[in-house]
């Protein structure tokens, strides 16, 4: 399946990351903009509505967790999906990025060969990894 091209959020405040899922998600056709902390990450979000936001979880100030769940309270940004791109992978960190409003969770490292596509997923069909079916225009 081939998707039209994505308005992806990035919040993450570490450049290196910030530079890799750019380059990787606009080689593929994908627009991207960039947040460094979580309270620039939900103003960027609400302005400029995304159709996907890649979420690090352990971000100054203000923890992801607690972004995604903010995201989820303001009905301009309750629908779209997040994904959780996160070093986060002891037992029980998947759940609860879940439990805070992520629809999805992918492990740092990332792979650069397939971490497009993993995200692309959540974008697809609610029976492709999305657990709101996020009707987001995604």
């Amino acid at each position: 399946m081939t998707l039209l091209p994505l308005r992806i959020l990035i919040i993450e405040d570490n450049e290196q990351n910030r530079y890799l899922l750019t380059f990787l998600l606009e080689k593929r056709g994908h627009t991207v903009q960039s947040a460094i902390d979580g309270a620039s990450g939900i103003r960027k979000a609400q302005q400029w509505q995304p159709d996907l936001i890649l979420l690090d979880i352990q971000l100054p100030t203000m923890h992801g967790y607690d972004v995604a769940a903010e995201l989820r309270r303001h009905a301009s940004t309750a629908h779209i999906p997040i994904v959780a791109v996160t070093s986060y992978a002891m037992p029980g960190d998947r759940e609860r990025a879940i439990e805070s409003g992520c629809d999805g969770y992918v492990e740092k490292p990332i792979d650069p060969d397939t971490f497009v596509i993993q995200v692309e997923a959540y974008c697809g069909s609610a029976e492709s990894g999305g657990r709101r079916g996020s009707g987001s225009g995604c």
